[in-house]
């Protein structure tokens, strides 16, 4: 069983608006730059698709194992994988074993970024209008700090 809460997404639901990636670079980065995002809106078939790509919070999590400085632990409230800036020597190997692509080097600060949940209440999800993306909290006995809001 999961013991993670994650970013659920919907597909067939998105629109490709970027309103997520935008929330999501307001908090990271102090600024509207879906680029800055640490998630993904894959486009298909010229635009007609839309595939939001979320940090799935793996559970043997190749970012966190691969880390050769151990930067990447776990939020034991959220469950969610989190990169510490002050260990993290942003070297990319988190990312290059990531095998979605939704973990990234910031070219800003130069050290990784990937999905923290926003302490457990995701701001894309907040801002996402149409419902692409949802969600999903640990269960009760996994959520220690027990402030996940879905």
């Amino acid at each position: 069983m999961n013991q993670t809460g994650f970013v659920k997404t919907h597909f067939d639901l998105c629109t490709g608006c970027s309103l997520c990636q935008l929330a999501c670079s307001q908090r990271l980065a102090g600024g509207y730059n879906p680029h800055r995002a640490v998630l993904a809106i894959r486009h298909e078939s010229e635009n007609l698709y839309h595939f939001p790509v979320v940090c799935e919070q793996c559970q043997n999590a190749y970012c966190m194992n691969s880390c050769p400085v151990g930067a990447i632990s776990v939020n034991e409230a959220t469950g969610a994988k989190v990169v510490n800036l002050e260990t993290c020597v942003g070297c990319g190997t988190c990312a290059k074993f990531c095998p979605i692509g939704v973990i990234h080097v910031d070219p800003e600060i130069k050290k990784s970024r990937k999905c923290d949940l926003c302490d457990g209440q995701p701001l894309c999800v907040a801002a996402c209008p149409t419902g692409a993306l949802e969600f999903i909290c640990p269960p009760p006995e996994a959520n220690a700090g027990g402030d996940c809001h879905a």
